[in-house]
């Protein structure tokens, strides 16, 4: 029987949350030398349902249970299952090098997806009149998931479609001029991450307004003061009913260690302040 600190399990992960969970993981295994945890990287909801049938002890996701979800743990005498928010973190709309139309409105976002607006000229006429592509990463995405819930959006068009995870999107971007990628920001939010730094110098990171005055783009600051207008939380849900592995490790993504680990990763975790830092650009003379 495993414990808190030792043994084996399997966990399921959102996809577009994996650069910050292979180092949380990795973190946990090198302090817990008797820790094993095998990370199934795959779409928000297969990482649900593979909770829900007992193939994993915790899945990652950017939700909470619905009610449906937590009647079928009631159904497996699981009465409370947990679920832990460890982190804010955004969706962020990724653009070819060669794009200039570099920022967007949620109400020119939500008529992108709702099929209104499906040429770039119809953002600027003086763009082209070439057809806007959107790509994302997983039909069953949580990114999907969570614009078509946050912005109203019953079904997608036919211009958008997926290509299978986020560094697919990335890819797709960058041979592609007419093209917004929608991908996690923990894939381009740690500067010390070699792959982030790679994606960063091949795409551009378009900014994004709620009022059409200030735009902003997904830093950490603006995700933490709410001024990024796509921000969703990361939650831990387990299916243990005793103090296992599972429970161990998000002790230890909710503690100390594994919130500096967001920290570092651009992210904004729950139990820690993020330093903001304020730059006077006044003339000292």
């Amino acid at each position: 029987m495993d414990t808190s600190t030792s043994g084996s399990i399997t966990i399921a992960v959102d996809e577009s949350l994996k650069p910050l969970f292979d180092t949380e993981v990795d973190t946990f295994m090198g302090l817990y030398k008797r820790a094993n945890i095998k990370v199934i990287y795959t779409s928000e909801a297969d990482a649900m349902t593979q909770l829900l049938l007992d193939s994993v002890r915790l899945s990652v996701v950017t939700r909470k249970l619905e009610k449906e979800e937590i009647e079928t743990f009631k159904a497996q005498a699981i009465n409370k299952p947990r679920q832990v928010t460890v982190a804010k973190e955004g969706i962020a709309l990724i653009l070819n090098r060669s794009n200039q139309d570099t920022t967007f409105t949620i109400a020119q976002l939500k008529d992108i997806l709702a099929g209104k607006i499906t040429k770039w000229n119809q953002l600027d006429p003086k763009g082209k009149a070439t057809p806007i592509e959107i790509v994302f990463d997983q039909p069953t995405s949580g990114i999907l998931r969570y614009l078509k819930d946050s912005l109203a959006i019953d079904s997608l068009p036919a211009n958008c479609f997926a290509v299978n995870n986020n560094p697919a999107v990335v890819d797709y971007v960058t041979k592609k001029e007419n093209a917004i990628g929608l991908i996690g920001v923990s894939w381009i939010s740690d500067d010390d991450d070699s792959t982030t730094n790679v994606f960063k110098n091949t795409i551009r990171i378009a900014e994004l307004s709620n009022d059409g005055v200030e735009f902003f783009k997904p830093y950490q600051a603006y995700i933490a003061q709410k001024n990024y207008p796509l921000v969703r939380d990361i939650t831990i849900i387990s299916r243990e009913t005793r103090t296992g592995l599972g429970s161990g490790f998000i002790a230890f993504v909710a503690g100390e260690k594994g919130q500096r680990i967001i920290l570092k990763a651009g992210l904004v975790p729950v139990t820690m302040p993020v330093r903001i830092v304020e730059i006077n650009r006044q003339p000292l003379f």
